[in-house]
């Protein structure tokens, strides 16, 4: 379980999040919404304590992380499958070595027990006789897989945590990442948390909408709660979705 408790922070004289509070199983479905800058991606390193919070808690399965040592930090960290935003793979490593990389650096596994788990987890997220290419050589949804295959590297998560897990792809490569993600976290039987701006792809795979504005949540609710909300903030973001499914 993920708990915020009046959670600050500040960049800099910019605050970024103010009092924010909030509560999710591992098993939810959760996206995070809100305008560019707004914080959500904030709350996602937050979590991973990544950066420390100026003021509250956050406890991780009732683990107040934001006092933790790096070290101390590992465990919890490795409860989640993490996919960065734009997948953030190592530009100078070839596929099956940016998979392979936790196993190798952190598992201390052997070569051939690692190479035959990273073949199993390509073909797992559908870029099978990718290993000898470079980032460079990837198309962006095949970049994006591979960031997915390389999260799941780790090994059995309590959650995944996607950030902007189909900016900058064409629709058919989004709708491919939408559905990757959802087959995974059913064969998984996890849940996960999304960070995004974009309401369409959160309505394909959410059932909680947390909406960020100005570095608050505004709005935190089912999807029934979602369309009936009066919230000018997020009904301007429901347009989107009504425009997509009547287009």
């Amino acid at each position: 379980m993920i708990v915020f408790d009046n959670v600050c922070f500040s960049y800099g004289p910019r605050e970024i999040l103010k009092d924010v509070s909030f509560t999710a199983q591992f098993d939810e479905r959760i996206a995070v919404l809100g305008e560019s800058g707004s914080g959500k991606t904030t709350i996602l390193k937050l979590i991973l304590g990544l950066i420390t919070p100026d003021r509250g808690k956050i406890l991780i399965d009732g683990v107040d992380i934001t006092k933790l040592s790096e070290e101390e930090l590992i465990p919890i960290r490795r409860k989640f499958s993490i996919v960065f935003q734009e997948g953030a793979l190592f530009d100078s490593l070839p596929v099956k070595e940016n998979v392979a990389f936790f196993m190798r650096e952190i598992l201390k596994l052997p070569d051939e027990e690692i190479y035959k788990k990273v073949g199993g987890l390509l073909r797992r997220v559908g870029v099978q006789g990718a290993e000898e290419l470079m980032p460079e050589e990837l198309s962006g949804g095949m970049h994006r897989r591979v960031a997915i295959a390389r999260a799941l590297a780790v090994g059995k998560a309590s959650m995944f945590l996607y950030d902007e897990p189909t900016a900058g792809l064409d629709p058919i490569n989004s709708e491919r990442i939408i559905s990757l993600i959802e087959n995974l976290a059913n064969k998984e039987n996890i849940g996960f948390m999304i960070i995004t701006h974009v309401v369409y792809v959160a309505w394909q795979l959410c059932n909680r909408f947390i909406f960020i504005k100005d570095g608050q949540i505004v709005f935190d609710g089912t999807r029934q709660e979602f369309i009936k909300t009066d919230i000018p903030y997020v009904k301007d973001f429901m347009k989107e979705l009504f425009f997509k499914v009547t287009y």
